[in-house]
């Protein structure tokens, strides 16, 4: 046997997704990996939006911290006679006469060096501007360097004001900055973020294990359908219960009418057999009876003809209706004037000596949801009949019948015609299931044993009544709202 070509066993079969392998096949593990992620995108939202809140937060805190150190300069600052700065003796904070504290201020004035507090002795500072009156500013993080010549970073504050003219010196503008050092900052947001990513980490936790509950709890009914029909396939019950998720109950209902549709074909598979094993029974014992008993070949011929032809209707009557007795459960609408003047087209060719009309009140949005064939085959004998017993005028009237929430909308059909009618009490035995083709009830056929399976397939009710309309019969055909 030839070996494989190189690289066919990695490749994937034709018609399998090869992303098959990485997809969850448990509906529980895939809603509780699409909570997970999503919870985890939401946390991660969450902590990044805290984060920031915090941050602008400490650091508008700082702003104002600082901007109130600046105001104290600003009331303490004087100028001398001669515009010469006179310092403040007193600080608002014990740091600024600490060198190298990390709180430093500092005076700007035009053409001369900055005045600083004694902590800005030793560090290296950023080189400060002079701003214009009561012009604010916020910086930072800003490098400097240590006095031990370590690298940092502070964050500044600084206003602009002017020292008003006298009439010994012009109007001096001067700037106050006010420095800290962004370490103490730095440090209240790192205690506040690992605070935040436990906190959010231990709630995740929580909420993942909630999820896990919840997933389980309204998976139930899931598991409960799953023990049914496991159940139901072992016989142990014949058919799902009606305790069910509104959510549910679609899908329960058409597993019920799935279970008993297959009943049904398997009833009615066993009765057209008997049925046919029952009608052949008569002529196989006149063959043989005549076999046994005539010695004239061709009575015998003629005999054997007879049978034989009467064998093959009842096989053929037997076949038809098995066929038309079955219906897909989940099957297309059917437009129903289309199929009613193709019907009507032919009838009226065979019934061309009695002039028949047929009058149409079909609305078009009626539907029959169901086999094309047991539409066929309804209104065909419906129709065959009224057409066989109508003096000169046949109705068809097919309406939208009743509704269900969520379900197709059912159907009303009726067949009308101005023949003699049927009286009530014969109604019963016009419906009468037969055995064989020629024990129906006279006058009528086989169509309307035919017409009554196919309506009871369905799950539908007929009804034989006077027509108020033509004075003749009426064939009244309500089907139930579809699954």
């Amino acid at each position: 046997m030839p070996a494989p070509p190189a690289g066919a066993a990695a490749s994937a079969p034709v018609g399998r997704d090869r992303f098959d392998g990485w997809r969850p096949r448990s509906l529980r593990a895939r809603q509780l990996l699409a909570a997970s992620l999503a919870l985890l995108a939401f946390l991660a939202l969450a902590g990044y939006a805290l984060d920031r809140a915090f941050v602008d937060t400490a650091e508008d805190n700082l702003r104002q911290r600082l901007k109130s150190y600046a105001l104290y300069y600003t009331d303490k600052v004087e100028f001398g006679r001669n515009g010469t700065l006179i310092p403040p003796y007193n600080t608002p904070d014990p740091r600024f006469d600490m060198p190298d504290s990390g709180m430093y201020a500092q005076v700007v004035l035009q053409g001369v060096p900055p005045w600083g507090s004694n902590s800005t002795l030793g560090p290296e500072l950023p080189v400060p501007q002079l701003l214009g009156a009561l012009e604010e500013s916020f910086e930072g993080p800003l490098p400097i360097r240590r006095a031990d010549g370590s690298e940092s970073q502070a964050y500044r504050y600084g206003v602009g004001y002017a020292w008003p003219a006298t009439h010994q010196h012009a109007e001096i503008p001067y700037s106050i900055y006010i420095l800290e050092d962004a370490q103490a900052l730095s440090a209240q947001i790192r205690v506040f973020r690992g605070s935040l990513w436990v906190y959010l980490g231990g709630a995740g936790v929580i909420l993942l294990l909630l999820q896990m509950l919840v997933l389980r709890w309204s998976l139930r009914p899931l598991r409960r359908v799953i023990f049914e029909l496991s159940r139901v396939q072992r016989g142990e019950l014949s058919g799902m219960t009606e305790s069910h998720p509104r959510e549910l109950e679609p899908l329960t209902d058409s597993i019920n009418a799935f279970i008993e549709s297959e009943r049904e074909n398997l009833e009615r598979q066993r009765n057209t057999l008997a049925d046919l094993a029952h009608s052949l029974k008569t002529p196989i014992a006149v063959l043989r009876t005549q076999l046994d008993n005539t010695a004239d070949p061709e009575a015998l011929r003629q005999e054997l003809d007879v049978q034989l032809k009467r064998m093959n209707n009842l096989v053929s009557y037997q076949l038809a209706r098995a066929a038309s007795s079955g219906h897909k459960l989940f099957s297309a609408a059917v437009e129903i004037e289309p199929h009613a003047e193709e019907i009507v087209r032919g009838l009226e060719k065979v019934y061309a000596s009695k002039g028949v009309i047929c009058e149409f009140e079909i609305d078009p949005r009626a539907r029959f949801h169901g086999e094309t064939g047991d539409l066929q085959e309804l209104m065909g004998n419906l129709l065959e009949n009224a057409f066989k017993w109508a003096r000169s005028r046949v109705l068809l009237t097919v309406e939208v019948g009743a509704t269900a929430p969520q379900r197709r909308a059912g159907l009303f059909l009726a067949v009308d015609d101005d023949g003699p009618g049927i009286a009530e009490d014969d109604v019963a035995k016009v419906l009468q299931r037969g055995v064989r083709g020629d024990e129906r009830v006279q006058g009528h056929g086989i169509g309307l044993s035919i017409v009554q399976d196919l309506i009871r397939d369905y799950r539908g009710e007929l009804q034989v009544k006077r027509s108020e309309e033509l004075g003749g019969a009426r064939f009244e055909v309500r089907l139930p709202p579809g699954l």
